[in-house]
């Protein structure tokens, strides 16, 4: 699985996001990171009472009496507009404890409040009121002003305690703004795969890669062989079975000690929404994963390579993963992006921890517009890529890109369980949505017409150019229709009624169109 690059510090970049630090903070961007000093530390956490609520864990191990953290900001604290903090704070002991926050690098003199907190468990919206402040180091009351772009936390401070304690949702009255919005939604369904027919997979759809890159070993220390046999990839009950197993296999003058299968599919886009429902496999070294490569990737053995379009090396195809599993703790699954610009220990990468990934499904996704590339799990955004720059180190996502499924075994995904036998990584579906009045239907707009629509017994077509083929495709994206010469009618008696989309390829080039048969 993917190309070849080092991740040495992949644990440590998981959450290492580099975008604008500003209130609120609540630690989902991945970017609230506080940095500490004098021995104390700070990691990024879950909420003991909801695993999927990010927060910031805070230690101090006692050796300093000042030990803290701070977290400087793109947008300061305005203390002439809103004077009062909150913020909510865990600890897991009874005992007092003092928490000052401290307000630095402004336009007056550092203040500071302090707030005391007892009894375990959550304590929310503590609040810290900046009226009613403290000159720091100076010990004079007064009512702070102006405006901050550090703020500094310390627990127990001017004591050695050490200790343990949760923080989150740190505000100051500001609004916070949905960092994941999505800036186009994607409503038509045009491809998809919902694994209906029991047996081997749909070759319509896709291709299975096997062929080795040179020197024998896929890429990362992987392990397995990936295989185009029934045992490792086939549907069954309307799902998908990508099955990882222990067993010694040769292929290509090579001997390997696990089998896998690795997709490709035969059909590639720009711009628009993946959605793939999964559960994922068991087992220490699983490495499964969801994720697209540029449809120009010159990889020897790679679908779209077979088919003339390999021009392009890795990184600068472009590679989404939409979701990867294994790179970190049991159900941390994590996105990234691959660019010239960021690959390897640069990439830009976000984790996302579930609750049991290998027995609950979970629709994992990426919308894709021309400006930014979002990823959901479950319908709800977690990170963003929009480079304020778009160039092609930073961009070279508005080429065509085609979804790629696989197991791989081992490599970064760190040491394989002795005890592993075989495990699935299962789907339910794969749907790839775009607006399909949109885009490329807008060059060809005055090349192509279909009419009447709605239609109820023929569609024509209406063009000055030579047809190369239509395709009449179902809200599943299974086709319905299919006409391979250069004719201008499509006959429809039989199809029942409902939305339809038609594919119109000529002259190398293809644009699709709406059609209602009623």
């Amino acid at each position: 699985m993917k190309q070849n690059y080092l991740l040495t510090s992949f644990l440590l970049l998981l959450l290492n996001v580099l975008v604008a630090q500003q209130m609120p903070i609540n630690f989902s961007l991945g970017s609230h990171g506080f940095n500490a000093f004098d021995s104390s530390s700070f990691a990024f956490n879950v909420d003991p009472v909801d695993p999927n609520n990010p927060t910031g864990e805070f230690f101090n191990d006692g050796s300093a009496a000042w030990q803290g953290f701070y977290l400087d900001l793109a947008t300061p604290i305005d203390l002439d507009t809103e004077q009062i903090i909150t913020l909510s704070f865990y600890q897991f002991d009874p005992n007092m404890h003092s928490i000052m926050i401290k307000l630095e690098n402004g336009t007056n003199p550092d203040v500071e409040v302090v707030q005391t907190n007892s009894g375990s468990g959550w304590s929310y919206d503590i609040q810290f009121d900046f009226s009613n402040a403290t000159l720091s180091g100076v010990g004079t009351a007064l009512n702070a002003t102006g405006a901050y772009s550090r703020l500094t936390i310390f627990i127990d401070g001017g004591e050695t305690i050490p200790g343990t304690y949760i923080i989150d949702d740190i505000n100051d009255g500001s609004q916070p703004n949905d960092p994941n919005a999505l800036d186009v939604v994607y409503n038509d369904l045009v491809w998809a795969d919902e694994f209906d027919v029991n047996g081997a997979l749909d070759s319509n759809n896709w291709f299975q890669q096997t062929q080795l890159p040179a020197g024998g070993n896929w890429f990362n220390g992987e392990q397995q062989h990936y295989t185009n046999r029934i045992e490792n990839s086939y549907v069954d009950n309307g799902f998908l079975n990508i099955v990882a197993i222990k067993e010694s296999f040769t292929d290509q003058n090579e001997t390997k000690q696990y089998t896998s299968a690795r997709l490709n599919s035969k059909f590639a886009f720009t711009y628009g929404r993946i959605d793939v429902r999964a559960k994922l496999p068991e087992g220490d070294g699983t490495w499964p994963a969801i994720w697209t490569l540029g449809k120009n990737i010159s990889e020897a053995g790679a679908y779209w390579q077979t088919q003339g379009f390999g021009t392009t090396g890795w990184p600068a195809c472009g590679e989404i993963d939409i979701m990867e599993h294994g790179l970190g703790a049991v159900n941390h699954v994590s996105s990234a992006l691959h660019t010239p610009s960021s690959f390897g220990n640069t990439m830009n990468v976000q984790s996302y921890i579930l609750n049991d990934v290998a027995n609950e499904f979970h629709v994992y996704s990426m919308n894709w517009s021309p400006n930014q590339i979002t990823f959901l799990i479950d319908g709800v955004g977690f990170y963003t890529y929009n480079p304020a720059v778009k160039n092609d180190d930073t961009w070279p996502f508005d080429e065509d890109q085609y979804l790629l499924l696989n197991v791989a075994m081992g490599g970064i995904a760190g040491a394989i369980d002795p005890n592993f036998t075989q495990s699935s990584m299962v789907i339910d579906y794969v749907r790839v949505y775009q607006n399909t009045g949109l885009g490329v239907d807008d060059v060809f707009e005055n090349e192509f017409s279909i009419y009447p629509n709605p239609a109820s017994s023929t569609i024509h077509i209406k063009t000055n150019a030579q047809i190369e083929s239509l395709e009449l495709y179902n809200t599943l994206g299974q086709s319905v229709v299919s006409k391979y010469r250069n004719t201008k009618i499509l006959n429809i008696e039989s199809l029942k009624s409902g939305v339809y989309i038609l594919k119109i390829k000529s002259n190398g080039s293809s644009v699709t169109k709406r059609v209602l048969i009623d």
